[in-house]
């Protein structure tokens, strides 16, 4: 029941920011290994990015990629949450003493991150194609013209689609143990403080505020990494043609875009993981408190 709860948490939040996370993506694909000043930028900032796409692609195009995100979020937060809640529920994340412990939880996040993002790569990367598909005006980054895995199957085989995972990994486990830690450490010191009543949806409400913070400035670096592996064109084999792996993807994008090229979109990644994390989280919570309430 925690996989299921946790799934359809992470649905919830996702039907809300998909939006953002097209206007992400296109960001952090603009301008791609190209100097500051040397380019087009079609994005000037997260609402103009909004306008942009909504005026040349129609509304339609800022719920594209709404299918797969669906299914990766049921799939990878129902395995990423389902598992750390089932690690929290039985007290391995707890001293013997029975406080919290923040590494217990933060390697509990990252491990529960990696299960859940490998085995969800394969439509990620298909999410990411869809959401960067633009009409040529506003094109960023390599433009795939594929809808479905079954094609990336027949054209590059089972290897094919599992390019970009590990180079992913990185962000989910950085990710997924910022998340999860932080959010689980606040809860427990706003219980500890007593600032809210007991059992009040506003500590996990505040939990996941804090929490969404943390993972948007620790993860940003590593996502735009990740988008740009996933959505590199390819050779005949399904070998990436611009980047060999996370950190060959890291050092070209600061070498040629600065230490802000690293961070690019980053006002979109708040704006999409803010919510999420608030959302996911705050349903998550709230699931499992009226599953515990009711089913005992």
């Amino acid at each position: 029941m925690d996989f299921l709860m946790s799934g359809v948490a992470a649905c919830g939040a996702c039907v809300f920011t998909n939006p953002l996370e097209v206007v992400k993506t296109r960001m952090q694909l603009q301008g791609e290994l190209q100097a500051p000043g040397t380019y087009q930028r079609h994005y000037r900032n997260v609402f103009h990015a909004f306008f942009t796409i909504g005026k040349v692609d129609g509304l339609a195009a800022l719920q594209k990629g709404l299918g797969p995100a669906l299914l990766y979020q049921f799939l990878m937060n129902g395995i990423r949450l389902g598992t750390y809640g089932l690690a929290e529920s039985r007290g391995y994340l707890h001293t013997n003493e029975g406080t919290h412990s923040p590494v217990r939880s933060a390697a509990a996040g990252a491990l529960a991150g990696v299960m859940g993002a490998y085995l969800g790569s394969p439509i990620y990367m298909v999410k990411t194609h869809l959401q960067a598909q633009a009409a040529s005006e506003i094109a960023v980054g390599h433009q795939y013209k594929h809808q479905a895995l079954t094609e990336i199957g027949q054209k590059h085989g089972l290897v094919g689609l599992w390019r970009g995972a590990v180079g992913g990994l990185p962000r989910v486990v950085i990710g997924s143990s910022t998340q999860l830690c932080t959010f689980s450490s606040i809860k427990d010191l706003l219980s500890q403080w007593e600032i809210f009543p007991p059992q009040s949806w506003k500590v996990a409400l505040a939990a996941a505020m804090v929490s969404g913070v943390a993972i948007v400035v620790a993860m940003t670096p590593f996502d735009v990494a990740s988008t740009r592996l996933y959505n590199q064109p390819t050779d005949t084999r399904g070998k990436g043609l611009m980047y060999r792996g996370i950190l060959d993807a890291l050092l070209q994008t600061a070498r040629t875009e600065g230490f802000f090229g690293m961070y690019k979109g980053i006002g979109a990644s708040y704006f999409r993981l803010g919510p999420h994390t608030i959302l996911s989280l705050f349903f998550w919570d709230q699931l499992r408190s009226f599953y515990n309430t009711y089913a005992k």
